[in-house]
C-alpha cells in the first residue's frame, strides 16, 4: 500500500481501521507499523473521529414530523403502499426495455455488416496468396 493511498482511506474511513474496507487493513497495518507518518495520521484521524462522535445528533421532533405529514398530506400527496409500483415506473422501466432491446438489435445488426466486410477482406488476401503473380506469367 503506497502513503497516498493510506492518506485517501483515511480520508474516507478514519484513524480506527475496523472501519475500512477488510481487504485493505492488513495492508494499512503494516504501513502504519513501518512509517511513522502513517501513524500518525491516524492519530490525528482518531481525533477528528473523537469529535465526529461527541457531536450531538440532530432529531426531528414529533411535532415537526407531524407537520411535514400533514402538509404533505395538503398538498395531494398520499402514502403509498409499500412495495406499491405506480403507472410512472412502469413506463420508465419498459422505456428502458424497449432502449435496450434497441440497443442489441443495432449491434447485432453492425456486427453482421462489419463481419461481412471482414470475411470478404480476407478472402480477397487468401485469393491474392494463391493466385499467380506477374512474376510467374512472364516469367522472370
Amino acid at each position: 500500500m503506497t502513503y497516498e493511498r493510506f492518506e485517501y482511506l483515511t480520508d474516507a474511513y478514519g484513524g480506527d481501521l475496523r472501519r475500512w474496507p477488510e481487504a485493505e487493513r492488513e495492508a494499512a497495518r503494516a504501513l502504519r507499523d513501518a512509517e511513522p507518518r502513517a501513524a500518525l495520521l491516524l492519530r490525528a484521524a482518531d481525533g477528528l473521529d473523537a469529535l465526529l462522535d461527541a457531536a450531538p445528533r440532530p432529531a426531528a421532533s414529533h411535532a415537526l414530523r407531524e407537520q411535514v405529514i400533514a402538509s404533505a398530506a395538503g398538498a395531494g400527496l398520499r402514502a403509498r403502499r409499500r412495495g406499491a409500483i405506480g403507472p410512472l415506473a412502469w413506463f420508465s422501466g419498459a422505456g428502458w426495455a424497449a432502449a435496450a432491446c434497441a440497443g442489441v438489435m443495432f449491434g447485432v445488426n453492425l456486427t453482421g455488416h462489419l463481419t461481412a466486410d471482414v470475411q470478404a477482406d480476407a478472402v480477397l488476401y487468401q485469393a491474392s496468396l494463391i493466385s499467380a503473380d506477374d512474376t510467374e506469367v512472364l516469367g522472370g
